[in-house]
């Protein structure tokens, strides 16, 4: 499935938790030694190659680091898929999603109030993945506030006689804001 198609059918899923902190963690420190390690040897090489005793060396430590976020972001890329990589991926992927839709909430939140289903669908959708992100990433300072714009919303949905899932939320639905 292409990461397009993967995108508009954002489904929100239960993650365990302590899986996705202890596979997150090596996922960041496999990226980070191999961003040092690569960008390390290939700086060694280019300046041994192409280097003079008299240069600053920046531009081939440069060279160097780009080589190495360029093989590094290929093999982020390509291991995607792997099982390893799931909850990872997904917590990355409902980022972006959520990062879409709060580039767009001042303008979808005042419509909640002009009982807008399409507001509401994706504010529902952000609140309950906003929820499940905060969870994962023991940031308990913002769930109250958000616990009080979800309730809010939930009494609006119970107002129009509507039942809503997070199910219901498209990434299309945004391109109508």
């Amino acid at each position: 499935m292409s990461i397009v198609i993967m995108d508009c059918l954002m489904k929100l899923r239960p993650i365990d938790k302590d899986r996705y902190r202890k596979h997150y963690r090596i996922v960041f420190a496999a990226i980070v030694i191999g961003l040092t390690v690569i960008s390390l040897a290939c700086s060694t090489l280019l300046i041994s190659w192409l280097g003079s005793a008299n240069d600053t060396h920046f531009t081939l430590n440069l060279a160097g680091f780009v080589i190495a976020v360029l093989l590094v972001a290929y093999s982020v890329y390509r291991f995607r898929d792997h099982p390893f990589m799931d909850e990872v991926v997904y917590v990355w992927n409902l980022k972006k999603q959520l990062n879409r839709i709060y580039r767009k909430q001042h303008k979808i939140e005042p419509l909640i109030e002009d009982n807008n289903l399409d507001a509401m669908v994706i504010m529902h959708y952000m609140y309950q993945g906003s929820k499940q992100l905060y969870e994962l990433d023991d940031n308990t300072i913002t769930l109250d506030d958000l616990a009080i714009k979800a309730r809010h919303l939930d009494t609006k949905i119970k107002e129009q006689g509507l039942k809503l899932t997070t199910d219901d939320y498209h990434s299309a639905l945004l391109a109508r804001f």
